[in-house]
């Protein structure tokens, strides 16, 4: 039975890009090594570095001035780094869900912190409009999709009058950015790009070095911008497959593919979504919901049924569909390399099961 892979993170990966990466546990480069076993100095490695960062920078056309950082420790280690880099006296955050909320947990610990807005009120399922973000801020943070509750800020940048910076985890390569208007986009690559281990960052060489604190040399960019991501081992073989994830973008025709292809899956599962009487969709505007992580539960007269529908769907080969605790229901994470069959398998699921209740 064809499996179909909705999980959140670590998640769906090109067929292809799987394949490469196998045959370079094998053998790396025809050199009889495996790629788990090379250092991370040898010759044929440092090429794998210099163009993933190169098809980085062209696929998202990031412009002179900025470095692409591949580091350890993933988003999660970012929420700490970004304050450590960036904020000298205050910094504002917009709340939209769990890493949204980690964020600027980890950003007290170095400054004032501003919580602009929240959308907790009811349990993170709209994306906030109407909040002030102050002039005085070192920066303005966001989190560009959430992927526990289903909402993404999908016109990717929010009008600041300070510098921003955002966690794209989650959404990267699935839709063009403006990174001119960025300081710093930063995420783990387990969702869009690569295996988990790896960190990407794209920062703006200009904006660090401006915090009068000692920052330790590991958590400090300018480590990385100038050791090229070699300060220490980096973690080489998810590097390998982002490498081979950035040339399949690219052959399928960019970011601005990713983005069509993503509009696409989401239009089809939302109608479905909307359209059966079993299931509602847990974000109910459409410019808030996100194209990458789809949330939907059981209406209410039909909750009984949602232990049952999970069976069922997992018989048939949906993977992963089960939502956040913090959510219950349903979530299907269509990431980029996710086919449009796979959407069509779930659908033609929550169909059977409609007729059939």
């Amino acid at each position: 039975m064809k499996k179909h892979n909705f999980n959140a993170g670590p998640s769906i990966l090109p067929r292809e890009v799987i394949e490469e990466t196998a045959k370079a546990v094998l053998d790396f480069n025809g050199s009889g090594l495996s790629i788990l076993e090379i250092s991370h100095r040898a010759k044929d490695f440092q090429p794998i570095v210099d163009e993933a960062v190169a098809l980085f920078k062209e696929l998202l056309h990031i412009p002179e001035g900025y470095s692409v950082l591949f580091l350890g420790g993933g988003a999660s280690l970012e929420f700490c780094m970004v304050p450590y880099n960036f904020l000298e006296k205050k910094a504002a955050y917009l709340n939209t869900g769990t890493w949204a909320k980690k964020a600027l947990k980890e950003a007290k610990n170095f400054g004032e912190t501003v919580e602009v807005a929240s959308s907790a009120d009811k349990n993170f399922t709209y994306i906030p409009k109407d909040y002030t973000i102050p002039a005085d801020a070192d920066y303005f943070h966001y989190t560009s999709n959430n992927t526990i509750f289903g909402t993404e800020i999908r016109d990717p940048f929010i009008e600041s009058p300070v510098p921003v910076v955002c966690d794209m985890s989650s959404d990267i390569f699935s839709h063009p950015v403006d990174v001119s208007k960025y300081i710093c986009i930063y995420g783990g690559a387990q969702k869009n790009l690569a295996p988990a281990g790896l960190t990407f960052v794209i920062v703006k060489n200009d904006a660090v070095g401006k915090v009068s604190r000692t920052i330790p040399t590991m958590l400090n960019y300018q480590t990385h911008i100038d050791g090229g991501s070699m300060f220490n081992t980096p973690p080489v073989l998810p590097i390998y497959s982002a490498l081979m994830n950035l040339r399949w973008i690219k052959k399928m025709g960019g970011v601005e593919a990713m983005a069509k292809l993503a509009k696409e899956r989401a239009d089809l599962l939302y109608a479905e979504i909307d359209r059966n009487k079993l299931f509602r969709g847990t974000v109910t505007n459409p410019e808030d919901r996100s194209y990458m992580n789809i949330c939907f539960v059981m209406n209410d007269e039909y909750k009984e049924l949602e232990a049952d529908f999970l069976k069922f769907a997992t018989e048939k080969g949906m993977v992963g569909i089960k939502g956040h605790r913090s959510v219950g229901g349903f979530r299907a994470s269509c990431y980029n390399a996710m086919p449009i069959e796979s959407v069509q398998a779930l659908i033609n699921c929550m169909q059977e099961f409609e007729k059939a209740h």
